[in-house]
């Protein structure tokens, strides 16, 4: 699993291919929130309530299945999914690589860090959590920038892209739930809110890569 995260985009923003297994290796809630450091908290999972944070707003609809096998699929095997691979095989290397250099310089090396350790955990969980309650996902059909304009517009509230209302619309509401409490419980309510922030910022840049320019930034990111 570790390996799969160590990609050349990783290396890109200075964390090297020994610095990210030791970080991702704690896995506490005290050694993941020090990668983080000083952050706004709020009380939604660490997040201002609603369009001011990362959820933006709830959907109760029935998931999307096929979009969530793609995603698990584009990041690797179930139990090993890898934020950096899901993005390279929808956008390809070289924005990838640029994307993960620009996030580093936003936000540094360390709270992107945090973000991709968080992430990948919350799609395992997703999957771990779904699987156990009887939910049996399709074989995965959608790739490339399919797969990427899917994921983007199933997180869009009034053309913006929030992180938590994507997971609504694959994994349901309910599944969503129980993954925010997990990384809670894992690594932290600001961590958690990290994760979401940078994601609703990396799903916009996608989006502008791919010409999907019309994608607004949502005010937490």
């Amino acid at each position: 699993m570790l390996k799969r995260v160590i990609l050349p985009a990783i290396a890109a923003i200075a964390l090297t291919s020994a610095s990210l297994p030791a970080l991702a290796a704690h896995h506490t809630t005290g050694d993941i929130q020090s990668l983080v450091g000083a952050f706004p908290s709020g009380p939604d999972h660490g997040m201002p309530i609603g369009i001011a944070g990362g959820d933006g707003a709830l959907y109760a609809g029935a998931p999307d299945l096929q979009l969530a096998s793609s995603l698990v699929a584009a990041g690797g095997a179930p139990g090993a999914f890898s934020i950096v691979a899901a993005l390279t095989a929808m956008a390809g290397p070289a924005v990838a690589t640029a994307e993960v250099q620009k996030l580093g310089q936003q936000y540094g090396p360390r709270r992107v860090a945090s973000y991709v350790i968080v992430q990948n955990f919350a799609v395992d969980d997703a999957v771990r959590v779904a699987t156990a309650a009887g939910v049996t996902f399709p074989t995965a059909t959608l790739t490339g920038a399919t797969l990427a304009k899917g994921v983007v517009t199933a997180g869009l509230i009034d053309g913006a892209y929030y992180e938590g209302y994507m997971l609504d619309h694959v994994v349901s509401n309910k599944v969503h739930d129980v993954v925010m409490s997990d990384i809670d419980a894992k690594f932290g309510t600001v961590a958690d809110a990290n994760y979401h922030l940078i994601s609703n910022q990396a799903h916009y840049d996608l989006a502008q890569a791919l010409g999907a320019t019309t994608v607004k930034l949502a005010v937490y990111h």
